[in-house]
């Protein structure tokens, strides 16, 4: 029966002296030998097939501690299989997100060779929270600047019942395309718990969105069609559709139009089209 010292068998399993150090201390892989007196490992050669299963499942992706579970811990094979199918879908999520990023590498390759320059505006894709306890006002106002007038029932409301805006800000515009007139807004603050709508202001929570593309714009409302137009044009340029109502967040705002320290969210629902 021939022994091999870690470092023939780190060289005949292609690893290294560290990893074979590692296993052993996980547990993965045990020398077939250690000497009493020096403390060296000594290998077999059948050993060979369980560092080719350990290579394996790392190839895969598999942390140590899953590989010492499939190795060690006798699981069936259902087992094994949901294990090895939440390490798929791992990956593939892994995978879109990876596509994702060189889509957003691409897109801005191409910008820069036709403009020269960055973008004034960078769209990003994510998921939003709901929103706990909005006070709300939906109504026909005569044009989007108007939208204020909304806001001021709200803040009056929440003065009458000595109550406190609890952070959240912001407009959802119930038309699928802009309005000259004639439109279709709501209004709405985040408010305390406690506090009850009425016939004309609803209090509800505002739905979480599995994706959006957002873009942040910085200045005077009166320029928000500028970020409208650089968020609309990437939706389209990226392969995706819109899906839902645009939000507005004013994470910074107020009454003023043209305050240049304004700073505005602009989500729009999308999912991806498939190619």
């Amino acid at each position: 029966m021939s022994f091999y010292k870690i470092s023939a068998f780190s060289r005949l399993g292609q690893v290294s002296i560290k990893a074979l150090r590692l296993y052993d201390q996980r547990g993965l892989l045990k020398p077939a030998q250690v000497d009493a007196d020096t403390g060296y490992r000594y290998y077999q050669i059948e050993q060979l097939s369980r560092l080719h299963r350990i290579l394996a499942l790392k190839a895969m992706g598999l942390s140590l501690e899953q590989i010492g579970q499939l190795l060690n811990d006798d699981l069936s094979v259902s087992q094994i299989q949901a294990m090895l199918r939440l390490k798929q879908a791992e990956l593939q999520q892994q995978l879109i997100e990876a596509q994702h990023r060189l889509n957003t590498v691409d897109a801005h390759l191409k910008y820069l060779q036709k403009e020269q320059t960055m973008p004034n505006y960078e769209v990003i894709l994510k998921p939003v929270e709901s929103v706990q306890h909005v006070a709300s006002i939906r109504d026909t106002i005569p044009a989007y600047n108007t939208v204020g007038q909304l806001f001021g029932e709200i803040m009056a409301y929440l003065g009458q019942n000595r109550a406190e805006p609890q952070g959240f800000c912001g407009a959802i515009w119930h038309h699928a395309e802009y309005q000259e007139s004639n439109v279709d807004a709501e209004a709405m603050i985040a408010v305390p718990q406690t506090l009850q709508g009425n016939q004309r202001i609803q209090v509800r929570n505002l739905p979480a969105l599995d994706l959006v593309a957002s873009v942040i714009h910085r200045g005077s409302y009166r320029t928000l069609n500028q970020a409208y137009g650089a968020i609309v044009k990437w939706i389209e340029e990226n392969g995706y559709q819109i899906v839902d109502y645009n939000r507005e967040v004013y994470l910074q705002g107020g009454a003023e139009q043209d305050n240049p320290d304004y700073v505005t969210e602009i989500q729009f629902p999308v999912i991806k089209v498939a190619a």
